[in-house]
């Protein structure tokens, strides 16, 4: 017990200090996870901890990963993504296969051994990617998604090299050496648990397609009578254990049958993506998911044998470099020829160029089937974690060097060839909605947007949009912004959002600026640039949200939305009476005359609180008041 309490505060004091301290200085929280697991290193291997097997264990973060992605995903936007995903993800596997298969056998290496490299190197990081793409909000731009394309087509991969591996043994290669790899591999299968050892072909491929359909048939059929059944008891922990339960029983069963438990987990994710109990299955895997993540890439820091590194140095550091270069060259290609334009390009080859986590699983599959010596092995094993390593580096470099040569426009902006008196600027959640509103009224809208895939999206279905950065003024003068009556701002930057305020207040008086904000002190910025018609994303909901409350309490409907009333135009009173003494130069708790001026506020409605009459007792009067 005490080994275990030990061992567990050494992890968790390494990311508890590393990642703080990396995010600050703009590594990210990859690269701290990966520093701290090669601080702690020797302090392991004095304690003489199986790196290997803590990894082993520390992988189902991958797996919770892609499960929750899988609840991000509905079945026809997966369907949407099959260009992407066979094309460019297919391209990319097959082509660094070749291309790594074919410098290992020019460097001596028998063709047998050179496929099974190009195997494990051909693999991308999908724990690194998404995590880095989701913390940089850079998911759902067009690099992100077509790097997610690639990702999954390569997690699906992995169930035909786990079965063309074995067809590669060589009878020379034995490995009689209880190498760490070879422990790997014993782990890594479960101790030899498997209902299909000793099937023929065609019966491990029923066995399998029959797993997956129960999955799916478990997600659409049984998995709502359960979550009704365990919500009887009102205990949240059940709810956790549930959904613990759900993703380990999935990737229990897939490991049984020799798939990979992230592919079973994904495609249960998918299955539960339209389920009323999704948010509720985020909210209870997603710590576990962080904590198994952050384990995993602590592992891979404190799993690199320095010592082989110093004794190769030059051809482990050549090696991995040689093959960032070269996974990086074939993105670039195939980028092109998907049509990914400016950053997004970048954004993919970058990203995808390191070997992945799914490496050290194939590394331990071809030394337990005598496909790759262990010597050969070991190296590799340094080059997929080095590559690893690097990754958060190249994005750091990506976006200092890369990403602002790209900041204005990532392709050409289209020619806009018609006007009209209003224009949107972003068709995302807030305004598409405005925009459907606008148009079913019969008003004429003109569209811009940023992203290239959503308006290649829009389009399909009839809606005329153009790409481009509506913030820029040559753009907006293209749109007709000198003869336009009214500009709708529904992007996302709070600073391109008041920018833009600024600069159509200043030059175009005239126009009616219609501004979203992302929170009350946006408000302020924005009134300050001239900004008269501002909308707080959430304040409405919670006005409603608020009147709801109120009904809860026993107020009738009425008194509800009496009181919301009231509050909301003492709100209003109160914005306008404090955005005349804000100050855009200073933090408003710096500012004295904001300060006292909310002080000043917040005194006049306790006063006028204690004037009215007691809630409770307003309460009781609505209530017996009669119907009708």
């Amino acid at each position: 017990m005490t080994d275990f309490l030990l061992l567990a505060t050494i992890l968790l004091v390494a990311g508890v200090f590393a990642v703080p301290l990396a995010t600050k200085l703009g590594m990210g929280s990859v690269l701290g996870y990966l520093l701290a697991g090669i601080a702690i290193s020797p302090i392991l291997s004095l304690l003489h901890v199986d790196v290997v097997q803590i990894q082993h264990f520390a992988e189902f973060g991958v797996v919770m990963m892609l499960f929750l992605v899988g609840l991000e995903l509905e079945p026809k936007l997966l369907w949407q993504m099959r260009h992407k995903l066979l094309g460019l993800g297919g391209l990319q596997v097959g082509l660094t296969i070749v291309a790594v298969m074919a410098i290992a056998m020019m460097m001596g290496q028998p063709w047998r051994i050179s496929l099974a490299i190009g195997l494990v190197l051909a693999l991308s990081s999908t724990a690194i990617v998404l995590q880095t793409l989701n913390e940089k909000g850079l998911m759902h731009s067009d690099g992100g998604q077509s790097s997610f394309s690639v990702l999954l087509f390569q997690d699906i991969a992995v169930i035909p090299m786990l079965a063309l591996i074995p067809l590669l043994a060589i009878p020379e290669v034995s490995n009689p050496a209880a190498t760490a790899v070879t422990h790997a591999a014993e782990a890594s299968h479960g101790g030899g648990l498997s209902l299909v050892d000793g099937l023929t072909g065609w019966q491990t491929a029923l066995v399998t397609v029959g797993a997956i359909a129960f999955v799916l048939f478990a997600g659409n059929y049984l998995t709502r009578p359960l979550f009704r059944f365990i919500s009887v008891a009102r205990l949240r922990e059940l709810f956790t254990a549930t959904a613990l339960m759900i993703v380990i029983g999935i990737a229990l069963l897939m490991s049984l049958v020799g798939v990979s438990p992230a592919l079973g987990t994904f495609l249960a994710g998918v299955v539960l993506a339209n389920s009323e109990y999704r948010h509720e299955l985020e909210a209870d895997i997603e710590p576990f998911k962080g904590l198994l993540l952050g384990l995993f890439f602590i592992t891979v820091g404190a799993g690199i044998n320095f010592a082989l590194l110093a004794d190769n140095a030059g051809l482990v550091i050549g090696l991995t470099l040689g093959l960032i270069v070269l996974k990086a060259t074939i993105l670039l290609v195939l980028s092109q020829l998907f049509k990914l334009q400016g950053y997004d390009r970048w954004l993919m080859a970058f990203g995808l160029a390191q070997a992945g986590e799914f490496g050290f699983v194939l590394l331990s599959f071809t030394v337990a089937s005598s496909v790759l010596p262990s010597e050969v092995a070991d190296i590799l094993m340094l080059i997929v974690a080095l590559s690893m390593l690097i990754t958060p580096l190249l994005f750091i470099g990506l976006d200092r060097f890369i990403a602002p040569k790209f900041a204005k426009s990532q392709r050409e902006a289209d020619t806009i060839d018609k006007t009209s008196d209003i224009i949107i600027i972003g068709h995302g959640r807030v305004g598409g909605i405005v925009n459907r509103m606008l148009r079913s009224a019969g008003y004429d809208t003109t569209v811009i947007d940023y992203s290239s895939s959503q308006l290649e999206m829009l389009r399909r279905f009839g809606l005329t949009v153009f790409f481009g950065d509506g913030t820029r003024p040559d753009l907006l003068h293209s749109a007709g912004i000198d003869k336009a009556k009214m500009l709708v701002i529904a992007i996302d930057d709070k600073n391109h959002i008041t920018e833009l305020a600024r600069y159509v207040s200043k030059h175009y008086p005239h126009v009616h600026i219609l501004s979203r904000a992302r929170d009350r002190t946006h408000v302020y910025d924005l009134w300050a640039v001239g900004c008269r018609d501002i909308i707080r994303e959430t304040y409405d909901s919670s006005l409603r949200m608020g009147r709801s409350a109120f009904e809860a309490l026993g107020f009738s409907r009425e008194a509800s939305q009496a009181m919301v009333d009231e509050f909301n135009l003492r709100d209003r009173d109160a914005m306008l009476r404090t955005a005349t003494v804000y100050r855009q130069d200073i933090p408003t708790t710096e500012n004295p005359e904001f300060v006292a001026m909310v002080r000043q506020i917040a005194e006049e409605w306790e006063n006028d609180l204690l004037g009215e009459h007691d809630p409770i007792e307003q309460r009781d009067d609505d209530l017996r008041q009669p119907e009708g």
